[in-house]
């Protein structure tokens, strides 16, 4: 059996108190499985947990604390890395902003807006200020920070491969003028290209296909089972059942199959990017 890999506690806040929930776990002599019974959270999750991947929920901690007799040491730490990370990030986004740095493939699906990995400062700009009218203008540039920061781990040693299926009428809604909108596709297509990733759009002409619902991520990890996460207005959940991430899996290639090839799908946006900028042009 190969050496049991310990998560570096100095990497980063989750993986300090992942190795610290192993050690009193192992402490008091519990098995993840035996830590997890009562939790509502499974192995796997646990075990993510410990390795850094993902931040421990409060439900969870008050849990182990019970469990540990830690004192509510994780309930403390839980709620301080909640708050840390709450800035510019939806509280119910944490987690998949955290896992997204650890995924080897990231599949979207945006039937509304474009995904946040691929938004520019403007477009992000106007949709924070769209969903949050009465937020100040601090609030609206950390929430924007934010968003533009994550798409960082594109240039990162090991980034995901990335793979984005668009309706249509995403590319097609004006939600910036003419001239941004243009820089929006353009950054879009560059993006794609540079990182070598894959994106797909769904014809508007296609009455009926797969996948017609909310907003979707799949993400798949090289250690860990993978997740699914879907968003609505103002909440988002992940999924990490089995039987689940598969049908959602199966529903995306099935979407896959019902979009325009991949380079049938950028000539549409590069296209879309020059009218709009010819647009804007002539607006001048």
């Amino acid at each position: 059996m190969p050496a049991r890999k310990d998560p570096d506690a100095s990497a980063s806040v989750p993986c300090f108190y992942g190795a610290e929930l192993r050690y009193k776990r192992e402490a008091a002599g519990l098995t993840l499985e035996q830590l997890a019974e009562g939790s509502f959270r499974g192995i796997s999750f646990l075990s993510q947990i410990e390795r850094g991947e993902r931040r421990m929920p409060l439900d969870l901690a008050k849990h182990v604390d019970v469990r540990l007799g830690t004192d509510g040491f994780f309930q403390r730490r839980c709620e301080d890395v909640a708050r840390a990370r709450r800035v510019g990030i939806a509280e119910y986004f944490a987690d998949v902003a955290e896992m997204e740095k650890h995924a080897e493939r990231i599949e979207d699906w945006a039937p509304m807006l474009v995904p946040g990995l691929l938004q520019t400062r403007a477009y992000a700009a106007q949709l924070t200020r769209s969903a949050m009218p009465r937020a100040s203008h601090h609030e609206v540039e950390e929430k924007v920070e934010a968003r533009i920061e994550r798409a960082m781990l594109f240039a990162g040693e090991a980034p995901p491969k990335f793979w984005a299926i668009l309706d249509e009428s995403v590319i097609r809604r004006r939600v910036l003028p003419p001239a941004g909108m243009a820089e929006l596709l353009e950054h879009m297509a560059q993006v794609i290209r540079s990182t070598h990733s894959i994106l797909q759009i769904v014809p508007k002409a296609t009455a009926a296909h797969p996948f017609m619902m909310g907003t979707t991520r799949i993400m798949t990890f090289f250690d860990a089972p993978p997740v699914v996460y879907i968003e609505g207005l103002h909440s988002g959940q992940l999924i990490d059942y089995p039987a689940l991430v598969k049908d959602y899996c199966e529903s995306y290639d099935l979407l896959r199959a019902a979009a325009l090839p991949p380079e049938a799908s950028l000539a549409m946006i590069e296209a879309l990017a020059e009218d709009y900028a010819n647009e804007a042009h002539h607006h001048e």
